[in-house]
C-alpha cells in the first residue's frame, strides 16, 4: 500500500431523489470530485433526478503517510445551459481514515450535505471509494473547468429502468465471501429463500431492510488503519476505524447509513444478539424420591450440548428458584429445549420429570414489552406420560436489551467442566456504583487534665487518630501542667455509609518503643458536621475514657475527667481523588448540593475482541476467560465472562451521565482468574482511555483499539478490542460554560493540599474503593481497581522520564523553530525574506496598535488552516511517545521492580550509580540557571562595585535618551541592529554579553 504508484479510486455510481433545479422539475446533474489539489468531473445527465453514471476516476496519492489527513469531497451540480451557470445540489465529504483497499470496498449511498445554511438539498449519492496500487491504472486526466466544455450532443448513457432488489442477510458465513451483483432471477430466488427462512424462524430472526440499489449490495466494511504521522509507530499498534452494522444501522464515518427502523433506541451501539431465555420460577407437589419420604430437587436446562443447573434444596417438595438461563442463538445446535427436574443424590442423581419445548414455537419479546408471565407445566416421565408435580416456567426469545440479561446464566459464558451456580455467579455482567467518598479533617488542638500512670515524671504525650486502617500521630509534647497543646491537622478518607468510628487515643511515651494509653474517645462520623466551604467549624471538648478502671473509689473522688479539644468536620467541598489526576473521570465535590446538572450522556458499546493472547492452558491448549471493565465517575461496569474464547463477542452497551468534558473513560480487558484454582489473580490484558473532550458530539466512533501492555520483555499487543462510543450533548451552552470553570472544586484552591498529602489520600481512597467493590457479587478485585486507577503512575521510571523529556522538547519545538528562523533572518540567508521582515517590523513599530490584532488574526488563520487536518478519531496509547519501542531491558526491569526493591545489592548499586549520573546532569543545568539569576541580582547589589557603577551610570544615560527619543525610533534601531547584515557582525560575543558573564555569582560560596 505504500508504493509510489498508490492511487485513490472513486466510482461514481449514481444519485437518487435529487432536488429539481432547472425550473422544470428536473436537473442536469453532474459531480465534481476534489482530492489533494486534484479535480475530476463526471458527464452531465440531462433532465434526470435519479442519474446513473458508473464512471471511475483515479487520483494520485503523493504522500501515503498523510492520507488520513486528506479529504475527498464530491459536489453535485445542476448545469443550466441557457445561462451557462450551475446550481448546487449537495455534497459528500469523506475523511482519509475511511478509505479501504479495493478488495474491501463497497458501494455506499451517502446523504447529501448542505454547503450553507440556505442550501436546499436532498437525496443520496452512491460512491465506491478505495485504494489501489495496480501499476496498469493511470490517473484520470484533469477535467476542464466548466461543464460547457463537454459535448452537449453526447447521447445519454443507456441504463435499465428496472431496479434490482437485494436482501442484506446477516449470515456470518457469508460476510467474508466476495459478493457480486445479482441478476433479477438470482434476486428473486434469494428473496424467496429469505421469505421461506423467515416463515420458519420468525421469532428470533430480526426484520432486515430491503435496500433498493442500482449497484452491488453492501458488505460489512473492514478495518481501516488510522495512525498519526507524528507518532510513526507500527501500523499494527495503531487505531483502526471500522464500519460495523449495529443495532441502529450501518455506521460509516461516524454516521448511521440506512438506519434500521426496527432497532431499539436503547441498544443501538451494539450488534443485536438473540438469546433463548428460560426462567425457572418454582415447582409444586413434586413426587417423593427418597426412602426418607422427601426429595432434594434441582433443575437442569438443556439445549444441545449446553446445560445450566439451578441450586438444589434439601427435603422440599415446593422449591422456589427464580433463576434465568440464556442460550445464545448463534450457538444453539438443537431445536428442542428440555427442562429436567432431578433429585440430588450422593452417587447418582435421580430423574423426577421433564418439560420439553420446540424452540421454533417460542415467542419473541422485545422491550418495552412487559415481561412474559410464567406458566405451570405438568411434568412427564421418561416414557412421556404425565406424572405428579408441576413446574412454573417462562420461555421466550429476546435480545441483550432484556431486563433478565445481566442476571441470567449465559451459555457462552459457561464453564465446560463446572456449571454450578457458584461458578456462574462470577461470570455475570454487573453494574457497580463506587461509594461516595469524603475527606475527614481532624484538628487536634489540646488536651487537659491528663492523669498519667507514673506520677513521678511529666508525661510525654501524643495523640494517635485512627479511622479504619488509617492511622496518624501528632508530635510528642511534654505535659508539664498536665495539659498539652498540638494544634495539628489530620486528613482521612471515608466512604458512605460510614461504618467506622473515629478513634483518638492519647498515649504517653514511657520509654523508647514503649507507649501507655492515657485516654481514648470514640466519635461516630454520623454526628460529625459537614461543610461545603471554608467556614469555621466550632471546636468541641470530648471526654477521654480510661482504657482500664483500676480503682472505682478513686474514680468517684476525681472531680474532673480528662478531655481533649478537637475540631472535626466532613469536607464536602473537595473532590476525593481516587485516580490519577491526568485520567480523572469525575471532578464533582463530595457534597451533593454542589453538583451541577449533567451536560451530556456518554454511551459505550463493547462489541468484541479479536486476536487475544492465551492467558492460561486448559486441556493442553491455550485459552482465555476474558471480561471487560469500564470506569467513568462512580459507575463501574463489567461484562459477562466469555469462557474459553480468544475472539469473544460481548455486544453489551452502557450509559453514563457526563458532568464535565475534561474527563476520561477507561476500559480494561482482564482474564478471569477465579475459574481455576482459588487465590489466582485476575490478569490484565490491556487498557484503553478515551478523553471526552476529543469527541465530537453526536458522532458514533467505531474503532478497533489495540490492547498494548508493557511487559518486562517489552511492549506487546495482546489483541484488539472493538468498541462504539458516542457522546451526546444535552445542553451545549452548559458544556461551553464548563470551559470557563476551574477544573477542580473551589476548596482545592482555597485550602490546597500538599503533594505528599494528595498521594497519601489517593492511596487510601483506592484501598477503600477496592474494599467496597471487592465485597460485591461478582467482586471487582483489588488488582482490577489498581490497574484501572493507575495507582503506580507516580513511581519512578527511566522510560517515563525520557518520554516526558521528549514531550517537553516537542512542546518547545515551535519556539526553537522560531528562534532558528529568526537566526536565518539575522544572517541574511534569504535576502528577500529578510527585507520583507524588516518592512513588516518597521510597520509594526510605526503602528504599534496593530501588533495585538495581527498576532490574534494570525492565530485565528492558523486555527482555521489546521481545521482541515483535525483528528478524526480519539487519541490512543502511542508506543513511540511512551518511549516503549526501544527501551533497554534493564530499564524495564527497574520499572517493574517492587517498592521497596527486591533486587540484589549489586543491581541496586548499578542503578543507583546510573541515577546519580543522570541527576548530576540535571544538577548542572539547575546550577547554571541559578548562576544566571544571581548575575541579574548582582547588577544592582554592588557585589562587584565597578560593574554595578558602570551599570548604574548606563541606566541614567539610558533614562535621558529614552525620555528625549520617541520609543518607536529606539525599538526600530534596536531591531535593525539585531537583524544587521553578517558583514557588520563579529564572531566574538557582544559587549553586553561579555559584561554580563563577568558579573559575580554565588558559585564561589558553594562548598
Amino acid at each position: 500500500m505504500m508504493m509510489s504508484n498508490l492511487k485513490l479510486g472513486v466510482d461514481v455510481i449514481g444519485a437518487h431523489n435529487l432536488f429539481p433545479k432547472d425550473g422544470q422539475g428536473t436537473s442536469n446533474a453532474y459531480v465534481e470530485l476534489y482530492f489533494d489539489g486534484q479535480k475530476h468531473r463526471t458527464t452531465i445527465k440531462d433532465r434526470d433526478l435519479n442519474p446513473v453514471w458508473n464512471e471511475s476516476f483515479f487520483f494520485n496519492i503523493s504522500d501515503p503517510s498523510r492520507l488520513h489527513y486528506l479529504n475527498l469531497e464530491a459536489q453535485a451540480y445542476s448545469h443550466n445551459r441557457s445561462t451557462n451557470g450551475r446550481s448546487f445540489l449537495g455534497k459528500v465529504s469523506l475523511s482519509g481514515t475511511s478509505f479501504v483497499p479495493h478488495s474491501d470496498a463497497v458501494v455506499l449511498h451517502f446523504p447529501m450535505e448542505r454547503r450553507g445554511i440556505f442550501s436546499r438539498v436532498r437525496g443520496e449519492l452512491g460512491l465506491k471509494v478505495y485504494i489501489t496500487d495496480e501499476a496498469s491504472l493511470k490517473s484520470s486526466a484533469a477535467s476542464n473547468d466548466h461543464p460547457d466544455n463537454l459535448d452537449p450532443a453526447l447521447p445519454r448513457e443507456h441504463r435499465s429502468d428496472k431496479r434490482h432488489v437485494f436482501y442484506n442477510l446477516p449470515n456470518s458465513a457469508q460476510e467474508h465471501q466476495h459478493q457480486h451483483p445479482q441478476g433479477p432471477n438470482q434476486s428473486s430466488s434469494l428473496a424467496a429463500e429469505q421469505d421461506n427462512h423467515n416463515e420458519h424462524h420468525h421469532h428470533y430472526v430480526p426484520k432486515h431492510q430491503v435496500d433498493e440499489m442500482r449497484s452491488e449490495p453492501a458488505r460489512p466494511s473492514k478495518l481501516v488503519h488510522a495512525h498519526s504521522i507524528a507518532s510513526a509507530q507500527p501500523a499494527d499498534f495503531a487505531l483502526k476505524e471500522t464500519s460495523p452494522h449495529l443495532g441502529g444501522g450501518r455506521v460509516v464515518g461516524g454516521r448511521v447509513i440506512h438506519k434500521d427502523k426496527t432497532a431499539t433506541s436503547t441498544y443501538d451501539l451494539v450488534e443485536r444478539m438473540y438469546f433463548l431465555y428460560v426462567r425457572v420460577v418454582k415447582a409444586r407437589e413434586l413426587p417423593i424420591m427418597d426412602i426418607t419420604g422427601s426429595v432434594d430437587p434441582f433443575v437442569e436446562v438443556r439445549v444441545g450440548n449446553y446445560k445450566g443447573i439451578t441450586r438444589h434444596f434439601e427435603k422440599r417438595q415446593h422449591p422456589e428458584w427464580n433463576q434465568v438461563f440464556a442460550f445464545a442463538k448463534e450457538r444453539m445446535q438443537a431445536s428442542v429445549l428440555e427442562v429436567v427436574v432431578k433429585d440430588k443424590d450422593l452417587l447418582k442423581d435421580d430423574y423426577v420429570g421433564f418439560v420439553r419445548f420446540d424452540i421454533n414455537d417460542v415467542p419473541l419479546r422485545v422491550p418495552p414489552d412487559s415481561p412474559l408471565a410464567p406458566q405451570w407445566y405438568r411434568l412427564e416421565d421418561k416414557k412421556g406420560e404425565k406424572i405428579k408435580g408441576e413446574l412454573m416456567l417462562a420461555v421466550w426469545i429476546g435480545t441483550q436489551a432484556d431486563e433478565a440479561f445481566s442476571d441470567a446464566w449465559h451459555s457462552d459464558a459457561a464453564m465446560p467442566v463446572d456449571c454450578s451456580p457458584a461458578i456462574s455467579a462470577v461470570l455475570r455482567s454487573k453494574v457497580y456504583h463506587a461509594p461516595r467518598l469524603w475527606y475527614v479533617r481532624v484538628n487536634v488542638i489540646e488536651a487537659q487534665d491528663l492523669i498519667p500512670t507514673d506520677k513521678t515524671r511529666f508525661p510525654d504525650v501524643y495523640v494517635k487518630a485512627q479511622l479504619g486502617n488509617q492511622v496518624m500521630k501528632t508530635r510528642p509534647c511534654q505535659a508539664r501542667t498536665l495539659g498539652a497543646v498540638w494544634n495539628e491537622d489530620f486528613l482521612f478518607v471515608v466512604a458512605e455509609p460510614f461504618e467506622d468510628h473515629l478513634v483518638l487515643t492519647v498515649e504517653d511515651r514511657v520509654a523508647p518503643g514503649k507507649d501507655e494509653i492515657v485516654g481514648r474517645t470514640y466519635i461516630p462520623l454520623n454526628t460529625v458536621e459537614k461543610r461545603a466551604d471554608d467556614h469555621m467549624i466550632h471546636a468541641r471538648w470530648y471526654n477521654l475514657e480510661r482504657p482500664v478502671i483500676v480503682d472505682v473509689d478513686q474514680l468517684k473522688r476525681e472531680k474532673f475527667s480528662m478531655r481533649i479539644h478537637l475540631r472535626v468536620c466532613l469536607e464536602g467541598g473537595y473532590h476525593v481523588l481516587d485516580e490519577s489526576t491526568h485520567y480523572s473521570s469525575d471532578l464533582r465535590p463530595s457534597a451533593r448540593p454542589l453538583w451541577r446538572q449533567p451536560i451530556g450522556v456518554l454511551e459505550l458499546g463493547i462489541l468484541n475482541a479479536v486476536g487475544l493472547h492465551p492467558m492460561k492452558t486448559r486441556e493442553g491448549r491455550g485459552t482465555s476467560d476474558t471480561f471487560c471493565v469500564g470506569k467513568y465517575g462512580q459507575k463501574w461496569v463489567r461484562t459477562r465472562t466469555m469462557v474459553d474464547n480468544l475472539c469473544p463477542k460481548y455486544n453489551e452497551q452502557y450509559t453514563w451521565e457526563v458532568f464535565d468534558p475534561a474527563t476520561v473513560l477507561t476500559v480494561g480487558v482482564f482474564d478471569n482468574g477465579q475459574l481455576g484454582e482459588k487465590g489466582n489473580r485476575d490478569v490484565k490484558i490491556g487498557k484503553i482511555r478515551i478523553r471526552l473532550s476529543t469527541l465530537e458530539t453526536g458522532r458514533i466512533y467505531t474503532h478497533s483499539y489495540p490492547l498494548l501492555v508493557l511487559h518486562p520483555t517489552g511492549v506487546k499487543k495482546m489483541g484488539e478490542l472493538h468498541m462504539a462510543v458516542r457522546f451526546t450533548c444535552i445542553s451545549f451552552a452548559n458544556m461551553l460554560y464548563q470551559y470557563s470553570k476551574p477544573l477542580l472544586p473551589k476548596m482545592h484552591y482555597v485550602r490546597p493540599f500538599s503533594v505528599m498529602q494528595q498521594d497519601m489520600l489517593r492511596h487510601q481512597a483506592v484501598n477503600i474503593v477496592a474494599a467496597r467493590l471487592g465485597r460485591a457479587e461478582p467482586p471487582l478485585r483489588k488488582e482490577i481497581i489498581e490497574f484501572m486507577s493507575d495507582t503506580d503512575s507516580h513511581l519512578w521510571s527511566m522510560r517515563k522520564s525520557k518520554a516526558n523529556f521528549f514531550r517537553m522538547m516537542t512542546v518547545f519545538s515551535g519556539v526553537i523553530a522560531v528562534g532558528k528562523w529568526f537566526s536565518d533572518i539575522c544572517s541574511w540567508r534569504n535576502p528577500i525574506t529578510t527585507v520583507l521582515v524588516h518592512v513588516l517590523f518597521l510597520m509594526l513599530v510605526c503602528l504599534p496598535e496593530l501588533i495585538l490584532p495581527t498576532m490574534f488574526l494570525y492565530m485565528f488563520l492558523i486555527g482555521l488552516w489546521n481545521y482541515r487536518f483535525r483528528p478524526r478519531y480519539p487519541p490512543h496509547m502511542n508506543t513511540k511517545i511512551s518511549q516503549a519501542e526501544a527501551v533497554h531491558p534493564d530499564e524495564l526491569d527497574e520499572e517493574f521492580d517492587t517498592f521497596p526493591t527486591t533486587r540484589n545489592p549489586d543491581m541496586v548499586r548499578l542503578r543507583y550509580d546510573r541515577l546519580r549520573s543522570v541527576a548530576g546532569r540535571i544538577q548542572t543545568v539547575i546550577g547554571d540557571l541559578a548562576t544566571q539569576g544571581e548575575r541579574f541580582q548582582a547588577l544592582l547589589s554592588w557585589r562587584d562595585p565597578r560593574a554595578t557603577a558602570i551599570f548604574v551610570i548606563l541606566c541614567f544615560i539610558a533614562a535621558i535618551v529614552f525620555f528625549i527619543t520617541p520609543i518607536q525610533i529606539v525599538v526600530a534601531l534596536a531591531g535593525f541592529f539585531t537583524m544587521r547584515h553578517p558583514r557588520f557582525r563579529h564572531r566574538l560575543p557582544s559587549v553586553p554579553v561579555n559584561f554580563f558573564r563577568r558579573l559575580p555569582a554565588r558559585t564561589d560560596s558553594m562548598l
